[in-house]
């Protein structure tokens, strides 16, 4: 399989979430970039959380860092930060209003910090492991205070699933709901996708999407997986994304699937 980058979700993807990068993992990393080809990291997380994460992994940068979900490319090639529409204020608050009639925490990232309705055990788990700051609002107001990339609401598997669909169904032009969990729904810009920032990237080194294999295991990496010349969804994915997917891992996540996925199709068939 001859590509020239290879780009990666986290959470459920790359590791398990909560977890490390496997000394596995990294070897295939260090491997591909010996050889030349770029790799990248496209996740829901914020910068800030990304280099914290890929600094604990032991590599200083990577070629490519997408960020809340597209709203922010790290060109590691050049060592320049791109960002790309933000939600307006006004639809922040709309958002909220509407996912008043569910029961949810909403949840916003604010530079190291993360903005919450309430310090519940999900929020204290996922500041625990990223390293952020968990600060409780005094107001839903304080959330659509300024624009800002995303955000997100913690809600029950049912609900997630009912404000997906609606938004689906009610496509607005605005801003798109898309689910990164089973019980997490989240609001960005409607013309923002892990697909459009790797165009941009691609666009900045004369590259084609067709040269790009990607990989990822939920809804918010769909459109990065039909956009690249080959999609791969994690054996533990959610079903939508096995759909659309080119190839599915024989192993899951849990398994190390992903580089057993670039060992077997990659690696091992190019003798490196």
């Amino acid at each position: 399989m001859d590509k020239k980058v290879v780009v990666c979700d986290i959470d459920n993807t790359l590791i398990v979430k909560h977890t490390t990068l496997t000394p596995r993992a990294k070897a295939v990393i260090q491997t591909l970039q010996k050889h030349g080809i770029y790799f990248g990291i496209a996740s829901g997380r914020s910068l800030i959380e990304v280099k914290r994460m890929i600094h604990a992994w032991g590599f200083e940068d990577l070629d490519l860092l997408i960020s809340l979900n597209g709203s922010i490319l790290w060109d590691g090639i050049v060592k320049k930060e791109y960002q790309y529409y933000l939600m307006k204020k006004e639809w922040i608050k709309e958002v909220i209003a509407f996912m008043s009639q569910f029961d949810t925490n909403p949840m916003m990232y604010k530079g190291n910090h993360l903005l919450c309705g309430k310090l519940d055990e999900m929020v204290r788990l996922s500041t625990s492991s990223s390293k952020m700051e968990p600060v409780v609002v005094d107001s839903m107001a304080d959330f659509y205070t300024e624009d800002n990339a995303k955000i997100m609401f913690r809600t029950s598997e049912e609900d997630t699933k009912k404000v997906e669909a609606y938004f689906k169904e009610h496509p607005n032009g605005k801003y798109r709901a898309f689910k990164t969990q089973s019980t997490l729904i989240e609001f960005s810009d409607d013309r923002v996708s892990k697909a459009y920032t790797l165009q941009k990237f691609c666009d900045l080194h004369d590259l084609s999407l067709d040269d790009v294999i990607a990989f990822g295991d939920t809804s918010n990496d769909n459109d990065m997986l039909m956009a690249s010349g080959w999609g791969v969804c994690l054996r533990n994915g959610s079903e939508d994304t096995k759909a659309i997917a080119d190839e599915i891992t024989e192993k899951t996540c849990a398994e190390d699937g992903w580089a057993d996925y670039m060992e077997t199709h990659v690696i091992q068939p190019k003798g490196w």
